[in-house]
């Protein structure tokens, strides 16, 4: 019985594929083809449409890396092809069948209006259905031809990933380019047979379905006329339809299938070709919403949108129909979608506002749920977020990718850090590029976690990643798979429509708390430094340039002051697209990083401009220092000429810049720095012997080397600019060498000593520890020549505490994290994220090492011969992989973090945006009131604007950061009518209560985010 059933499965895949597959296409006419050489970068269809074409032959090389090549075609179709189906067929020399990492086109009429796009799995143009025969085709296709940057798989490095770096070879050889009639009856027996096959394979030995279908394929198989492929399938056909017509089991799992092409804003391919992605997949899918009318297409990324928008209005137009239609559903209400870790949490908070009002204003659809299948794990801040946002449901994929655990649930409720719960689902197929084969179907259906309490999961169908999304492949094997024995049945549908059943039917679904962390990419943290320091620095400049613009709104002398609400709203988007989760994560090509470090100069330029203008329209007086962080300040600056300063600044406020009181000195005894507060002793070899807390009876904080810089032989088994495989702790130097330590600042207010090593291939690193006046937080000021391959670089503190868990800040608050590793669960987090701080601590004493750009980190306890415990808090500060950019982390690099003993979860926050948000100081500026002033520990301000509808009302968003229960009073710089409490879009709750003498009491629980609206007293 084995050997006949091989026989059969044998027979069966020669016919279908050496048979009934050539046979699509009846008859094929060439086109005629000219061909012009777009030179540099794309240009608009005008200039291509007047520019001089050559004539050009199929098997002829074309396309240098990164180059667009415009190719005329044009042909008539013939006479008595009258009541075919009649396509163009191109073949621009594809290789494999991902469609987004190599040659695309995007064909236009010659007015053009686009029609469609080719790429390998999409190779059709419709022409007519029915033809009437001599209808004339006139093409201009955009052809782009981009590299195969994974040619080589994700651990050979190329050179491909920059225009600057990849040459001009040609790339491709043209293959295909012909009118032709496609077989309609071949083109359905072909999915017949697809889809039978498929299912068979995946059906047990002794199911007996499995024999049927076998056993029809044989006979099916009987009446193929191998010398009349077209003329007998219809024949063929009628054999498998008992087969194919069998019905689902009534208990059989339901997949809702949603036509999706996850589009990344940036990846394998820079910002400017995903613009020309979202043209030829978003025609693709409208053209596909025409032919089948139950299609529904989930897009999310506003900003994918608005380049539609702006640069293909014919595109545009049909995607507005679709939605009209119910075929185009937005989903996912963010301007991209963004890293789940990195973003600050302003940032998250604008992406929603930005991403849901595009859609508002531009479709009248307000989405319900986030939609992040690829981000490479999620903060624990993002239920509230999201619910603040009008949010119900949120969806991703990524943590199937998990190295270690397999997370228990697919259909769950998600807690955040302030208790807020979002209805959360992880589709078991795996995958957001699903297809509706055999083996996606079996998978979503033996991974489903929620077996035997609820029945139903959501499939994401389409080609992704660099787009292409459905084909009418896929929408006919959905067909088939509507309601067929052996496999779960299919129902194509918006997802509101399967998140709202989802939950009717499994309302108490389980609980998990926390962040979804992904047990792989962990490298993504640290990847790419000065994206990331350029994200950070933008977030905070934003913060600045809004505070102080709302201030000159409200203080201005005569009103004079313009807000810069374009301006603004400009910057914060692009910020917005950088996150992207290949860009921040620092997990794409070099041509893209090169990019990003550009335009976040560019960002924090016109930043420095609109603050130093909100400052100047303060009015005149004398030299003021000014401070964007939510808390008091009493810190030394430096003055324009580098002498030390030492000012008191009240929190989103300003204070006169001349000398006040003066604490304690700072003195240098040769490698000694002490203020009083701390005293730090630096070894030989540069790093820190010994910091002793003064305010704790001279505690001795360290439990051996500071500052330990240690170098790791990094190269991870795959995925290299992505992950950190837990080996890499195996083989490493420690940087023990000082080429000199010496006195680099002496002086009553400030002292500093400078440490400077030379090491591996040419890489030197040279690094300023500073001690204040009047502050126990100690600096190290890094400026970093790295030229290493394959290594990672962290900064170690062994601090002598009994830590159970650490804290490390994350948007709108902190999590906390077992230091040991007693399961599986806590051994898989050896590398994780935090934003401006990372706490350990004991009962009556805690330390902090805070950070002004990177984000990875790990904490570990051992245990000394005494029996003291030691906890150790390593910064991740840069690393150097090759794939895919050859050259990432290189050069130079300039950042701080800093050392906090003795610091309490609050002193942690105030100090890390008080390292974070520099204190600015103005030669001359006015003394205006801070537009806002909090009083009530716990309670942060995050950010202070104008609101958005430009009615001049202030926007307050406050957080509770200490992770308890607080109150406070918040107090106007102007005189306050009313007070509202809103969502993220600054849509009104509740009113909140203005108190006599215009104070609103504020009360929070654990965590949570308040955003008010304050409205001024008219005539104020």
């Amino acid at each position: 019985m084995h050997d006949e059933r091989r026989r059969i499965e044998e027979r069966a895949e020669r016919l279908h594929t050496q048979r009934i597959q050539p046979a699509l296409y009846a008859a094929t006419v060439p086109l005629e083809v000219a061909a012009w050489q777009a030179p540099g970068e794309p240009v608009p269809f005008e200039e291509a449409a007047a520019a001089p074409y050559e004539p050009f032959a199929m098997d002829t090389p074309w396309g240098p890396p990164w180059g667009t090549t415009w190719f005329r075609m044009s042909g008539q179709v013939p006479a008595d092809w009258a009541g075919r189906r009649v396509e163009a067929v191109i073949d621009l020399g594809f290789v494999g069948g991902w469609p987004g990492n190599q040659a695309e086109a995007l064909v236009h009429l010659t007015d053009g209006r686009p029609l469609k796009a080719v790429n390998p799995l999409n190779r059709y143009v419709p022409v007519a259905h029915p033809a009437s025969g001599g209808e004339r085709i006139d093409y201009l296709v955009e052809a782009a031809s981009n590299p195969d940057i994974l040619a080589g798989g994700f651990a050979a490095p190329t050179p491909l990933g920059d225009v600057r770096t990849a040459g001009d070879r040609p790339l491709y050889v043209f293959r295909q380019a012909d009118l032709a009639v496609l077989d309609e009856e071949v083109f359905h027996l072909d999915l017949d047979l697809q889809v039978l096959r498929e299912l068979m394979a995946e059906l047990g030995e002794h199911d007996p379905r499995r024999h049927e279908i076998l056993h029809a394929l044989d006979r099916a198989m009987d009446l193929l006329d191998l010398d009349d492929v077209a003329g007998s399938a219809p024949a063929v056909r009628e054999a498998l339809r008992p087969a194919l017509s069998r019905p689902a089991h009534a208990g059989a799992h339901i997949i809702s299938g949603v036509g999706h092409a996850h589009i990344d804003s940036a990846w394998l391919w820079p910002i400017r070709e995903t613009k020309r992605k979202t043209s030829r997949t978003f025609s693709n899918v409208t053209a596909l919403a025409e032919e089948y009318e139950e299609f529904v297409f989930a897009c999310s990324q506003a900003q994918q949108y608005a380049w539609v928008r702006d640069h293909y209005p014919h595109v545009w137009a049909r995607i507005q129909e679709s939605v009209r239609k119910g075929q185009w559903a937005p989903v996912g209400g963010m301007w991209v979608e963004a890293d789940g870790n990195l973003p600050g949490g302003e940032a998250l908070a604008r992406q929603l506002v930005h991403g849901k009002r595009f859609f508002m204003e531009h479709f009248g659809v307000e989405t319900k749920g986030m939609w992040l299948p690829d981000s490479f794990g999620y903060t624990a801040a993002y239920p509230q977020l999201a619910r603040l946002a009008g949010n119900e449901w949120f969806l991703t994929q990524k943590i199937s990718w998990n190295q270690t655990n397999r997370f228990p649930h697919h259909t769950f409720w998600w807690e955040g850090i302030d208790g807020t719960r979002i209805f959360t689902h992880f589709p078991p197929v795996d995958t957001y590029n699903a297809r509706f084969s055999g083996e996606e179907m079996a998978r979503a259906v033996r991974n489903y976690a929620e077996k035997g309490a609820a029945t139903r999961s959501l499939a994401p169908f389409g080609w992704g990643d660099g787009g292409g999304g459905p084909t009418r492949e896929i929408m006919e094997r959905a067909r088939r798979l509507r309601n067929l024995e052996g496999s779960p049945r299919v129902e194509i549908e918006h997802p509101d429509a399967f998140f709202a059943k989802a939950r009717a039917e499994y309302p108490d679904a389980p609980v998990w708390v926390g962040e979804l962390y992904l047990e792989l990419h962990r490298a993504t943290y640290t990847t790419q430094a000065r994206t990331k320091q350029g994200n950070r620095r933008c977030e905070h400049r934003l913060r600045e340039a809004e505070l102080w613009a709302a201030t000159a709104a409200l203080h201005a002398p005569g009103q004079a002051y313009a807000y810069p609400y374009e301006r603004l709203d400009r910057l914060w988007k692009t910020v917005l697209l950088h996150q992207f989760h290949d860009i921040l994560p620092g997990s794409s090509i070099a041509w893209v990083h090169r990019e990003a470090e550009a335009e976040y100069a560019r960002v924090l330029a016109e930043l420095e401009e609109l603050t130093g203008d909100a400052v100047a329209a303060l009015g005149d007086g004398p030299a003021r220092v000014f401070n964007t962080s939510p808390y008091d300040r009493a810190e030394v600056v430096r003055t324009a000429t580098g002498a030390p300063l030492y000012v008191e600044v009240p929190a989103n406020g300003s204070a006169p810049a001349g000398p006040g009181a003066v604490p304690a000195p700072v003195t240098v005894s040769g490698r000694v720095l002490d203020n009083g507060l701390v005293r730090v002793e630096v070894a030989e070899d540069g790093t820190l012997a010994s910091v002793r807390d003064l305010r704790a009876g001279g505690r001795e904080v360290l439990a051996g080397r500071g500052n330990l810089l240690r170098l790791h032989t990094d190269l991870p088994n795959h995925w290299d600019a992505w992950d950190v495989d837990k080996h890499y702790g195996n083989r490493y130097t420690d940087l023990l060498d000082a080429d000199s330590v010496t006195v680099a600042d002496e002086h009553p207010l400030l002292g500093s000593l400078r440490v400077t090593r030379s090491f591996g291939r040419g890489s030197t690193i040279v690094q300023t520890i500073t001690l204040r006046a009047g502050s126990p937080r100690i600096d190290f000021e890094t400026d970093l020549d790295w030229h290493e391959a394959e290594k990672f670089l962290k900064a170690g503190f062994p601090v002598d505490l009994r830590a159970p868990h650490s804290s490390a800040e994350i948007q709108f608050g902190h999590v906390q994290r077992p230091t040991h590793t007693n399961t599986s669960w806590e051994a898989a987090r050896f590398e994780v994220s935090g934003h401006r701080w990372v706490h350990v601590g004991e009962p009556g004493y805690g330390v902090a090492v805070l950070t002004d750009s990177t984000y990875g980190h790990d904490v570990s306890r051992t245990v000394r011969e005494d029996g003291g415990t030691t906890t150790t808090v390593r910064l991740s500060l840069v690393r150097a992989p090759r794939v895919p950019d050859p050259g990432a982390d290189q050069g130079r690099h300039r950042f701080t973090y800093s050392l906090l003993p003795g610091a309490g979860i609050e002193g942690a926050v105030a100090e890390g945006y008080a390292l974070n948000l520099p204190l600015r100081l103005a030669e001359s500026a006015g003394a205006p009131a801070p537009v806002v002033s909090v009083a009530g520990e716990g309670v942060t301000v995050e950010a202070v604007k104008l609101a958005d509808d430009r009615s001049g009302d202030v926007v307050v968003r406050l957080y509770e950061c200490r992770g308890g229960r607080a109150s406070g009073v918040l107090r106007t710089g102007f005189p306050l009518a009313a007070a509202e409490v809103t969502d993220l879009l600054e849509r009104p709750l509740e009113d909140a209560v203005v108190a006599a003498g215009g104070t609103v009491a504020v009360g929070l629980r654990p965590f949570q985010i308040l955003t008010l609206r304050l409205r001024r007293a008219e005539g104020s």
